[in-house]
């Protein structure tokens, strides 16, 4: 059974920085093309960022190139999304999700609870 688990949200004030994480559990993600998504209240659920599994590609939403980071530990199974420079904008639940490929969430088969960034003005 494959589970995905994100952690590493919390309260931050704008400008600061924070680091999700990304488990998996019957997935081995280097060889699991991954997507971190969020979704507003309200809003439609969108793509941040995305690392393939061979590590060579990665895409990133326009609202977070500059400020975000995707990468892998592969001895760890752990992926990262790593956010500088926060706005409130950014406020939303973040998931992980794997088996699928880019920034739609519509094609991605598993997914994570969420966990929840809030950043204050």
């Amino acid at each position: 059974q494959v589970q995905v688990v994100e952690s590493g949200g919390g309260l931050v004030q704008a400008g600061g920085s924070l680091r999700l994480s990304c488990t998996g559990s019957g997935l081995t993600l280097d060889a699991s093309n991954m997507g971190l998504f969020r979704q507003a209240p309200g809003k439609e659920r969108e793509g941040v960022s995305y690392l393939s599994w061979s590590g060579t590609t990665t895409t990133y939403a326009s609202s977070a190139k500059g400020r975000f980071s995707i990468s892998r530990d592969n001895a760890k199974n752990t992926l990262y999304l790593q956010m500088n420079s926060l706005k409130p904008e950014d406020t939303a639940m973040y998931y992980c999700a794997a088996g699928g490929y880019g920034l739609s969430p519509k094609v991605y088969t598993y997914w994570g609870q969420g966990t929840q960034v809030t950043v204050s003005s």
